[in-house]
């Protein structure tokens, strides 16, 4: 985990944001914008439905997603033409983990 590329995603509100909105996608999202039943990821949500909420545009949250995965925030799956998105809940730990190490 590179701490500092975490750090970088979460300095931006909007980011920030999507991570505490996919704490709970039923509250936020609503179960029609998540991963259809039958698939094995729970919880994840389509771009477009965080694009909706946030108000951004589908590329820029694009964007903003892949940046938090490539970080160990989200994880990602695609389904038919659509990619979904999901905490990393293990990422997000071993984070944690290293900022009360590193202080």
């Amino acid at each position: 985990m590179d701490t500092l590329s975490v750090i970088k995603a979460l300095s931006n509100e909007t980011r920030y944001h999507i991570l505490e909105w996919l704490k709970d996608p039923d509250q936020h999202f609503g179960s029609i914008n998540q991963m259809p039943s039958g698939c094995d990821f729970a919880g994840g949500v389509c771009v477009g439905a965080i694009s909706a909420k946030s108000g951004l545009a589908q590329s820029v949250i694009s964007s903003y997603l892949v940046k938090m995965q490539k970080a160990g925030l989200l994880e990602a799956r695609r389904h038919c033409q659509w990619t979904y998105y999901r905490r990393n809940e293990q990422g997000i730990a071993a984070f944690k983990e290293s900022i009360l190490k590193d202080l």
